[in-house]
């Protein structure tokens, strides 16, 4: 699908494209104003896109957000990446999402899937870190 946006087969709502990104309006937005950023070249999903088109995707993204917080009178801003089915990702080409966030309920239907404010299990979290700092020695940045 969003090959097909990238291409004009599929319409959009375009906001911005430079040569790497396009972003455009989601058709099922969660705020006034919510967005997506694509890389033009397909990713599936953040394990599979190259840190070249990842760091120009997120570049695009701060910069339309900074935008939507000054045009939209947005109180704050989301970004969200969501990579696998389980982690909510329907469409699967990598996509950032842009989300405006307003303290006015009627521009802003985005809830949280969970409440803030309730810390997990002290040992458990520092188990969890040891694990991933000791796997993160030997993983390059580029696998």
């Amino acid at each position: 699908m969003f090959c097909g946006i990238v291409t004009g087969a599929v319409p959009c709502a375009k906001v911005a494209e430079d040569a790497t990104t396009l972003a455009f309006m989601d058709i099922d937005p969660g705020a006034d104003g919510h967005l997506l950023v694509i890389p033009k070249q397909h990713s599936a999903d953040l394990i599979d896109i190259p840190a070249d088109a990842l760091a120009a995707t997120v570049l695009a993204a701060q910069r339309i957000a900074r935008v939507a917080l000054s045009e939209l009178d947005a109180d704050g801003v989301n970004l969200l990446q969501c990579s696998g089915a389980e982690a909510w990702q329907t469409v699967f080409h990598f996509h950032l999402h842009v989300i405006p966030r307003y303290r006015d309920r009627a521009k802003d239907r985005l809830e949280l899937p969970f409440e803030p404010g309730h810390p997990a299990d002290a040992a458990a979290i520092a188990e969890r870190a040891r694990v991933l700092a000791a796997a993160l020695e030997t993983t390059s940045l580029e696998a």
